[in-house]
């Protein structure tokens, strides 16, 4: 892994457990073009686990985890991404599994990010 995709992970992870009480346990991101795509485990808190136990639950705990990580984002870029991919993040898109507690987010920036 390239320091700039651990770099990367670690702005996604810091953020995330500052967020929700716990940050994903793994986090593989590639570079494509202009798009940074991470694939995120071991997400979900031992509280909304047990709130995801039931139909509405579940889909309380995909709602507050995808509808928070977007609002924030749309906000404020998190520190030092920008600085660190040297692009401007223009879109992300982030969707949840709970019950796989498996996420995905699609970072879109402004120019070309790939290391190749």
């Amino acid at each position: 892994m390239s320091k700039k995709v651990h770099e990367f992970n670690d702005i996604i992870r810091k953020l995330r457990k500052d967020l929700f009480g716990k940050g994903p346990e793994r986090i593989n991101t590639i570079f494509v073009e202009n798009m940074a795509v991470s694939t995120l485990y071991g997400n979900i808190t031992p509280t909304e686990k047990f709130i995801a136990s039931t139909k509405d639950g579940l889909e309380m705990v995909h709602a507050a985890r995808t509808k928070l990580i977007q609002d924030l984002y749309a906000k404020a870029t998190p520190e030092g991404m920008e600085e660190l991919m040297q692009a401007k993040l223009l879109h992300l898109f982030s969707d949840i599994k709970v019950d796989l507690d498996m996420a995905v987010s699609v970072f879109i920036f402004d120019r070309n990010i790939d290391e190749h």
